[in-house]
């Protein structure tokens, strides 16, 4: 069964999501915006999921983790959490 892993943060607006997105793609590291700005307890590991299949997450989490490139951050994906940006950093099909 496929596996991956990623990071994500999580915030409420898009706009939010797109300002740190910015950041992120203007060289600051993902898991120190990760820290200081994600509203998700993953957020104290830089914003680290660990390791998950497909269907352990919500959908619309899922459908990027399972076919985005790896290492490139993503979203801003909204799902009834808010806002995420996801970078998958591992995955096994």
């Amino acid at each position: 069964m496929a596996q991956a892993t990623a990071r994500h943060l999580l915030v409420d607006s898009k706009e939010k999501c797109n300002e740190l997105k910015q950041q992120i793609l203007d060289g600051k590291d993902f898991s120190d915006v990760a820290k200081a700005n994600s509203s998700c307890p993953s957020s104290a590991q830089g914003g680290d999921l660990g390791s998950f299949g497909p269907g352990q997450m919500v959908p619309e989490f899922d459908k990027v983790v399972f076919s985005a490139p790896v290492n490139e951050v993503q979203g801003p994906v909204k799902t009834q959490f808010g806002y995420h940006l996801l970078e998958v950093t591992s995955r096994t099909d």
